[in-house]
């Protein structure tokens, strides 16, 4: 029988701050001594050219992460915590087949469409500017229409920190008396 595995999934669309907001989340874990990994999916996707077949590179990122998985567990993570992209529930079940065991839960970061476009700007200074662009409309309108999640967050005009203490104590996973203090100013 598989350990079980609590795991975040971190996801929304293009722009909203998945990776920056998980590694928030971890920054807190790690202050309260609670053993666990973060692993941003893009990282192990990205490689040129891609598996025939695998758009984006989806099962190519499964598979790393499930040959990953075990080392982390090695090294004592009793949790993950991940960003990426889910499009559809019915996802899950390729997550489930790289981490047997794994508990999780979807998180879905929403953002105005002006504030994802503002954001995709600032990061994408390249040729995939446009593309970047129309996904993030793309998936913003379809996690709108089909949730994927099982807590919806705001992060409209909130920082970071604010929407990864929301998150981890939303999931359970810290209690507000174990909740680190906020950085020192300056």
């Amino acid at each position: 029988m598989a350990t079980i595995v609590p795991t975040l999934l971190i996801t929304g669309p293009v722009g909203v701050g998945k990776t920056t907001v998980a590694s928030e989340v971890s920054e807190l874990l790690e202050a309260a001594r609670i053993a666990h990994a973060f692993v941003d999916i893009d990282a192990l996707r990205w490689c040129y050219p891609g598996p025939p077949g695998d758009r984006f590179r989806a099962g190519l990122a499964l598979r790393n992460l499930a040959a990953i998985w075990p080392n982390f567990a090695a090294c004592g993570a009793t949790r993950l915590v991940l960003a990426d992209v889910l499009e559809d529930r019915a996802e899950l079940a390729g997550y489930q087949r790289a981490l047997p065991g794994a508990a999780i839960t979807v998180v879905r970061l929403r953002a105005a469409p002006e504030t994802l476009a503002a954001r995709v700007a600032r990061r994408e200074l390249g040729a995939g500017l446009e593309w970047h662009l129309a996904r993030a409309r793309e998936l913003a309108a379809r996690m709108d229409a089909r949730p994927v999640e099982d807590l919806l967050v705001e992060t409209e005009g909130r920082g970071v920190r604010a929407v990864a203490e929301e998150i981890v104590r939303r999931a359970g996973w810290l209690s507000p008396a174990a909740a680190p203090p906020p950085p020192a100013p300056g």
